[in-house]
């Protein structure tokens, strides 16, 4: 089959099922296409799995440099995520401890306010006794 017949040229290789879709015929193809990140994470894991880079670039019809970024891009992510330490029940109860430390210092610093203007910015005078 020849091009005119709508076949594909002998010797093309084979072209994935969801090549060529997404930007309609005749569209610039210097608008760059947006990539959900269910999509990114998709084809990084098709290049971890071993698939060559150049294959899926090309099948993505993406830059090569753009390929790698992403992949680049997720290899840093796992590896920060790694290194988070995993938490315990310990981790709340230091939590809700700091919250309780915070709401009595903010008791005491209202308090030392309300005396303070009780007082009259002065420290309590002895009374003279009543008689």
């Amino acid at each position: 089959m020849d091009k005119e017949q709508g076949g594909k040229p002998e010797g093309a290789p084979e072209r994935a099922h969801h090549a060529g879709s997404g930007a309609p015929s005749g569209a610039d193809a210097s608008t760059p296409q947006r990539f959900s990140a269910a999509r990114k994470v998709a084809a990084v894991t098709r290049l971890l799995r071993g698939e060559p880079l150049e294959v899926v670039a090309r099948e993505l019809n993406v830059t090569v440099a753009r390929l790698s970024e992403w992949r680049e891009r997720a290899l840093a992510a796992a590896a920060s995520a790694m290194k988070e330490r995993e938490r315990d029940e310990r981790d709340e109860e230091i939590a809700r401890l700091k919250a309780k430390v915070g709401e009595i210092t903010m008791a005491n610093e209202l308090l030392e306010e309300k005396i303070a203007a009780l007082e009259g910015k002065r420290p309590l005078a002895r009374r003279r006794p009543r008689r």
